[in-house]
């Protein structure tokens, strides 16, 4: 057992660490792991590959997952702005350069092939985002005259072009709901809310209006005509499941299921597991959302409050997009479920905003006395604050 009285980087992190919100990600990518087994065979014959394809696939992403989010758990907040303006600036690019050389899927060119895997960018800029426009609106609070909020809002329209190019409205619009709640945590004005609540409901109205396949989707789910044959599978699997589901490995409706080892995962795991698993899941969510919304709470530092709010926040609201739409609650979105879901760029992206949640929370008894800005009166340009 370690100490407390040690001070070394194992041990300081062993007892700074908050080890629930570590479990509670931890149980989540176990789930993931065991429903692969459940969801992903029928898939992977139905496409041809061996039975349990997609399942050595999620093993082989499962470990260098967890390794980055540990190893992410060290940093300091400094270091973690470092690394987001890094992944940041890295997704950008990499998201234009998946416009003219990316792989074609459904209509969506979203995805780099990279040594063989595909990789979708704009995964690893959510988590980057979120910090990065933390960091903005944090300096701003602290000095005024820093236009931070306007340097968080280009960021925002340029991230939501270049989403809405692939097109990925789902994504666009889970951005504007982080970036919406880091401002509002930053003390928005209620003239901003007015005018931000109406710019959001223009842009969905805009995005059904010249967005056809935005149009499909809102039109399918409010008329139920159309192809709605994966949502109504979804629906049919949690019905079977009853509250107690039909056991391990014996599902019917997953085999139809076209995407139910990554969108429709949630469906495939009432079904076997039943209703009160399902609900199990939500609860993990809603514990790492109200432990990490605690943490900010309690927090003195606005960047590491903006920050943690806003990668929570960010979880919370995928996990509500993917189970809304598979109970029909919402309409169709390709979205995972994070940490669940098969999918290399999600699972990683996901544990690298758990891995920022983690090293911002951590408990660190002189972060109050030393809190450490890019920009200060006083000191020399060129020279980082200690």
């Amino acid at each position: 057992m370690v100490s407390r009285v040690q001070r070394g980087p194992i041990a300081d992190w062993f007892w700074t660490i908050d080890r629930w919100l570590l479990a509670a990600f931890i149980v989540l990518m176990g789930i993931g792991f065991m429903l692969s087994f459940a969801a992903s065979p029928a898939v992977a014959e139905r496409l041809g590959y061996d039975s349990f394809h997609f399942v050595t696939r999620h093993a082989i992403f499962l470990v260098p997952s967890l390794a980055v989010m540990i190893s992410l758990s060290f940093c300091s907040p400094r270091m973690i702005r470092r690394l987001a303006v890094i992944i940041l600036i890295g997704s950008l690019l990499a998201m234009v350069a998946a416009l003219f050389i990316g792989t074609s899927n459904n209509g969506s060119r979203r995805w780099i092939v990279l040594a063989g895997f595909s990789v979708q960018p704009s995964e690893f800029l959510k988590p980057a985002f979120a910090v990065v426009c933390a960091w903005l609106f944090a300096e701003h609070q602290r000095y005024p005259e820093i236009p931070g909020n306007l340097f968080a809002g280009m960021l925002f329209i340029v991230s939501a072009v270049l989403l809405i190019a692939q097109p990925d409205f789902g994504q666009t619009v889970l951005l504007g709901i982080v970036w919406g709640g880091i401002f509002f945590m930053a003390g928005m004005s209620w003239i901003w809310i007015a005018g931000l609540g109406g710019a959001g409901v223009a842009g969905i109205l805009a995005a059904y209006t010249w967005l056809p396949h935005v149009t499909s989707r809102i039109d399918r789910f409010l008329t139920g005509e159309g192809d709605n044959l994966q949502v109504e599978l979804a629906a049919k699997a949690i019905q079977n499941g009853g509250l107690f589901g039909l056991g391990p490995g014996e599902g019917i409706v997953k085999r139809r299921l076209p995407d139910s080892h990554t969108d429709f995962v949630f469906s495939v795991a009432a079904e076997e597991f039943g209703i009160l698993f399902c609900m199990f899941i939500v609860a993990i969510f809603a514990f790492i959302v109200l432990r990490g919304l605690s943490h900010a709470y309690r927090e003195r530092d606005d960047f590491a409050r903006f920050a943690v709010a806003g990668l929570v926040l960010q979880i919370g609201m995928q996990s509500v997009i993917n189970i809304g739409v598979a109970l029909q609650l919402m309409p169709a979105k390709g979205m995972t479920l994070p940490l669940i879901s098969a999918g290399g760029s999600s699972m990683i992206a996901t544990c690298i905003g758990a891995g920022f949640v983690l090293a911002l929370t951590r408990h660190r008894p002189d972060k109050r006395a030393r809190q450490d800005h890019f920009f200060e009166p006083g000191r020399p340009r060129g020279v980082p604050a200690e």
